[in-house]
């Protein structure tokens, strides 16, 4: 009878313990019972991740995930994590798996430095790992893409691609031979340095006279240089009002007088050109045009008639006006 009692006890015993691992298994383990904060993130899929997964930080397990659910369209991880980690309130949380049949997991990032640390209940930023079966949905699709695009390619096909080229080698065998024998032959003489090309790659002549024009270059580049640099010079002290051209540009003194002469040189050719002024009446009197037009040629004949005496006669005629 005591053995039979001590059976039932053990068993009852077994039973029990047996329930509490089921029990911790079901609400997330030992974890739920401890203290810690809670924190949570949002998806758009929870990718397979099971209550009681992991959290990590930089590889080194943090908490466990406590709750799933969905709301908004979105899913809601809660995390409970441990005491003694610190997490940011900037920390990103991500759904990352440890292999191909790994267990999913959320990690943790560090977040930025001097970010305050997370309180009880608050919601973190996420961000969304590439869905593994969406992937391999995609390689399969490439895979068979491929596998239709290695069908399509028959023998027959190959030879109606193929087929025209081939015959235009056969046709042209001859020609395309010279051909390839030319440019060897070329190329053989641009080797041993003939021909024009030649000598520009081999010859030591045009290398000096290239490396003369080069330098050449480069004194007229200094020179132009130098000439642009006495330019801005010139030009600086212009803008700064010295020399001649500067205070012509700058002197407003001179300007004014400069305006002043032109208004007055404006204001003589107005005259003259209204006839006013002995100048004016010079240019536009009619009469003076007319007695000078006169005079030149009463001046003309008395030349003509000198030129029909002789000398003997001007010279008496001179001699008789002095006595």
């Amino acid at each position: 009878m005591k053995n039979s009692l001590e059976t039932r006890i053990g068993i009852f015993v077994a039973l029990v313990v047996l329930a509490a691992v089921f029990i911790l298994d079901i609400v997330g383990g030992p974890e739920k019972f401890t203290r810690g904060q809670r924190l949570f993130a949002q998806f758009k899929n929870a990718q397979d991740l099971k209550i009681g997964d992991r959290v990590k930080m930089a590889g080194v397990e943090i908490g466990r995930v406590e709750e799933i659910r969905l709301t908004n369209n979105l899913v809601m991880v809660g995390m409970k994590i441990h005491p003694d980690a610190e997490v940011k309130l900037d920390s990103t949380a991500t759904i990352k798996f440890t292999g191909l049949m790994g267990q999913n997991f959320v990690s943790l990032d560090f977040g930025s430095v001097g970010s305050p640390p997370a309180v009880t209940g608050a919601i973190i930023a996420s961000a969304e790992q590439p869905d593994l079966s969406a992937i391999m949905t995609r390689l399969d699709n490439v895979a068979a893409g491929v596998e239709n695009l290695t069908k399509s390619f028959t023998g027959d096909k190959i030879d109606n691609l193929l087929g025209p080229f081939t015959d235009f080698l056969k046709a042209n065998r001859e020609p395309l031979t010279a051909t390839f024998a030319n440019m060897q032959s070329i190329s053989a003489k641009i080797a041993g340095g003939e021909g024009t090309v030649g000598k520009l790659i081999y010859d030591d002549t045009f290398y000096n006279s290239a490396l003369v024009t080069v330098s050449n270059l480069q004194d007229a580049t200094a020179e132009i240089k130098g000439t642009i640099a006495d330019a801005q010079k010139v030009l600086a002290e212009v803008n700064s009002g010295q020399g001649t051209l500067g205070k012509l540009v700058k002197d407003e003194k001179l300007y004014n007088e400069t305006t002043e002469s032109m208004t007055n040189l404006k204001e003589i050719l107005l005259k003259i050109n209204h006839g006013d002024g002995t100048v004016g009446k010079l240019i536009n009197d009619q009469e003076f045009y007319k007695n000078a037009k006169m005079t030149l040629q009463k001046l003309d004949k008395a030349t003509d008639g000198l030129e029909d005496q002789g000398p003997l006669s001007v010279l008496g005629m001179v001699v008789n006006s002095l006595l």
